[in-house]
């Protein structure tokens, strides 16, 4: 369950910046730049901040190759997927969907990664030695 929430808040922070909709900070903050500038740069700074915590905590747990991999492994996945025909990737809506499940996902794991070395492997890491 703890895994679920991690990437429910990395799908929500990655829709919150952009998606397809017109629902997105990306479209607002264009639309308003000029009249509400001060709300523009508060929430580019509170998504800013996100980021940097999941960035962060992705980076140290599973690193640049981890986060290289996963991706292989989903994008892998959709290759499977759209070989069997399960799923189009003519629509560009589709797609940026698919690229925003992706990358929250491996911001998910990365987030979750250190909790689930722990569990399996009984050792703490040198962040979690006053727990």
């Amino acid at each position: 369950m703890s895994f679920f929430i991690r990437w429910v808040f990395a799908f929500v922070l990655l829709t919150a910046t952009y998606n397809p909709t017109q629902w997105n900070f990306v479209r607002w903050s264009m639309a308003n730049f000029e009249t509400s500038l001060s709300l523009s740069v508060l929430f580019g700074l509170i998504l800013l901040v996100g980021y940097i915590i999941y960035l962060r905590a992705t980076l140290r747990s599973i690193g640049l190759f981890g986060m290289i991999l996963i991706l292989a492994v989903v994008a892998t996945l959709l290759w499977v997927l759209y070989d069997q025909g399960l799923i189009d990737l003519n629509d560009p809506t589709i797609n940026t969907w698919i690229a925003i499940v992706t990358l929250s996902v491996v911001l998910a794991v990365g987030l979750s990664w250190s909790i689930v070395r722990r569990k399996l492997s009984g050792q703490a890491d040198m962040d979690d030695v006053d727990e």
